[in-house]
């Protein structure tokens, strides 16, 4: 894209975790590629790691701004990412944030740009992006039932309530300074919850359904090899994300899990920053040597993507992170979950709710076992064959696949309307409004 041809500025600022920058990557390749010129802002750390996902495409197109933010005592910049973060570290990080507010507002004044788009988690975006009269809005990453059944928790308002400063901390779309919210999320799957939350909050919710194609994930691990001598239908996919770390006996758990199910497997383990445990030390005795061909235990990392998309996968044995999720629903392949922390069992319910996974339930401790998780692989894998949840599961990937650009192209006209139409919302809704009608067809 040519200087000449930009139209709109954007800055963009995700919360400080893989599963918050990685969609609004994608967003700002959307929107990159409709001549919007992109300020991505993070810190180094998550930069250095998106770098890759950047092609020569977009060298003109999406900058990287780095957000430096203040050094603490236990957080050094290595650890200025919720990625592989050790938990008891992740309110330091928060923390770490919301001390960048004057870095965030030098920036703004720096880049001037047009629009802000930011995440949820610095409730603080879009006062200090007002102070500069720089319209801002808001993307919110995690699945639309999460955020209704939030505001669902405390209807009422009587003699337990939060005072007006008490609210800053707890925004998740109900900032005055909108009367739009964009989610990452599928019309098709959560159109009630988002008819619900937009009651709810009383502001239109715009569906963004991004989700990566996988084409840029290289595979040094040789997995889509390993993958390609197996059978079609017959592998789970396992991983938990890249921010939770299994203990000991939930490692143990899922390994005799894996084993008793008698079906293959690839099985992503990931440790904390700075842990020296191995893949070795952390299974059972003996678990490699007893599975040998049938399974492929990887650390760190995977192409998720591929590997959800490839045909000998039969099943994603998932935490339910609401991009996994999407992922999975995007490519038709049965979800076997278990849900391990924030929105995660809203989004495991939902699966269920839809008919494209099954839970693997847990005892009234929370603990889950291997039999129970074994059975659950079974049934999905080997014994559902083209029974209700993976034909459930491959027709609304096939849906799914066949979707437009229809919500890109009402998101573009909404941005540009949100520069032009400073302080006018009202305007901007009833101009959204009749977009979507247009361009999906809707009363």
């Amino acid at each position: 894209m040519d200087a000449e041809q930009i139209t709109i500025n954007v800055l963009m600022f995700p919360w400080l975790g893989h599963g918050h920058i990685s969609p609004f990557l994608e967003l700002a390749k959307q929107l990159s590629n409709r001549n919007f010129k992109i300020y991505l802002c993070s810190t180094p750390i998550n930069l250095n790691g998106i770098k890759p996902n950047l092609t020569q495409k977009y060298t003109y197109s999406i900058e990287l701004v780095e957000l430096h933010v203040p050094a603490l005592p236990d957080l050094p910049p290595q650890y200025h990412t919720s990625k592989n973060l050790p938990p008891n570290l992740r309110p330091i990080l928060k923390e770490a944030l919301d001390l960048s507010e004057p870095i965030f507002s030098d920036i703004l004044k720096t880049l001037k740009p047009d629009l802000v788009i930011y995440d949820f988690l610095p409730p603080w975006a879009p006062v200090v992006a007002s102070s500069f009269n720089i319209p801002a809005v808001e993307f919110i990453t995690s699945s639309v039932i999460m955020a209704a059944f939030i505001h669902n928790l405390f209807p009422f308002q009587d003699s337990i309530y939060l005072r007006e400063y008490d609210k800053l901390g707890v925004s998740f779309g109900k900032e005055e300074t909108q009367n739009i919210v964009l989610f990452k999320t599928f019309e098709e799957v959560e159109k009630k919850y988002m008819d619900s939350l937009s009651r709810l909050i009383g502001k239109k919710i715009l569906p963004i359904p991004l989700v990566q194609d996988g084409i840029s994930e290289d595979d040094d691990g040789g997995i889509i090899d390993w993958l390609k001598k197996k059978e079609k239908g017959s592998t789970v996919f396992v991983s938990f994300g890249t921010e939770y770390f299994l203990s000991e006996h939930e490692t143990e758990e899922i390994a005799l899990g894996l084993e008793l199910s008698g079906v293959n497997f690839v099985w992503v383990l990931r440790f904390p920053m700075g842990s020296n445990t191995s893949v070795e030390r952390a299974l059972p005795l003996g678990f490699l040597k007893r599975v040998g061909e049938r399974g492929l235990v990887v650390e760190g990392w995977a192409p998720q993507v591929k590997i959800l998309r490839h045909p000998s996968v039969g099943g994603f044995v998932s935490h339910c992170g609401w991009g996994s999720t999407m992922e999975a629903m995007k490519y038709g392949t049965p979800i076997i979950a278990i849900p391990m922390q924030y929105d995660q069992p809203m989004n495991a319910r939902l699966v269920e709710e839809i008919g494209v996974g099954v839970e693997v339930v847990r005892d009234n401790n929370g603990k889950f076992d291997r039999v129970k998780l074994g059975d659950v692989i079974k049934n999905v894998v080997l014994f559902d064959g083209e029974g209700t949840v993976r034909k459930k599961a491959r027709e609304l990937g096939e849906t799914l696949s066949k979707r437009g650009e229809e919500d890109i192209d009402v998101l573009e006209e909404l941005l540009k309307l949100y520069v032009k139409k400073k302080g006018q919302m009202d305007v901007v809704v009833e101009e959204l409004v009749k977009l979507y009608v247009k361009e999906r067809g809707q009363d």
